[in-house]
């Protein structure tokens, strides 16, 4: 295949690319369907068969990019032996809002379309293993902080954790404020949050051990 020819390769890709990411945010993943995806990129339904087995082939390459980009700097902070768990955790937070609220048209397809249980020992999908990743390091993370043993409750903990950030994406996701003003003047709100939730997990545990 010449170099024209790879060039031209790439741009159908990226095109029906644009028109998946368009209609799933528009619609919803299920409710979309390969032939809608062809007609928004000007292409045949068999043409995008050439570059992607499913809808899922589409979802995993629209996401996994920025998911693993988003582990990656996660596992950073956690790696960071000069800083407190809380403190790890508070950054955790800030980092994962901020993600959300820059991908604000997608966050809810990269964490939530096609999902599993965050417990699911071998999920099918690729982009659910790395969701799963990202949980268990904030499930880690969390753990650190709380001291606890039981595996059952901390994650009970970390669901709730993760209850609380999206429910702030979903509180912020649609103020027009610039994202970096907005987590400027939201920040120690936040980490009031992580303060309430940690003080509220702690006497949790500290009156069963009573």
């Amino acid at each position: 295949m010449t170099n024209k020819h790879l060039q031209r390769a790439e741009e159908t890709k990226q095109t029906i690319l644009t028109a998946a990411e368009k209609l799933f945010v528009k619609k919803g993943f299920d409710a979309v369907s390969i032939r809608e995806i062809a007609k928004e990129a000007k292409c045949s339904h068999t043409t995008i068969y050439l570059y992607f087995k499913d809808k899922e082939a589409l979802l995993h390459e629209l996401s996994m990019p920025s998911l693993e980009k988003l582990y990656d700097s996660i596992r950073k902070i956690t790696d960071t032996a000069s800083k407190t768990a809380e403190a790890k955790l508070k950054e955790i937070s800030h980092l994962f809002i901020r993600f959300c609220l820059t991908n604000k048209n997608m966050y809810t397809i990269f964490i939530n379309e096609k999902s599993s249980r965050v417990d699911e020992v071998d999920p099918n999908l690729e982009i659910n293993k790395i969701r799963i990743r990202l949980f268990s390091l904030i499930q880690q993370t969390l753990g650190e902080c709380i001291k606890i043993k039981s595996d059952e409750q901390l994650l009970a903990f970390s669901r709730i954790y993760f209850y609380n950030l999206y429910g702030i994406l979903s509180t912020y996701s649609y103020q027009h404020e610039p994202t970096e003003v907005l987590i400027e003047r939201l920040t120690p709100t936040f980490d009031l949050s992580v303060e309430v939730l940690l003080s509220g997990f702690k006497q949790i545990v500290r009156s069963e051990q009573k």
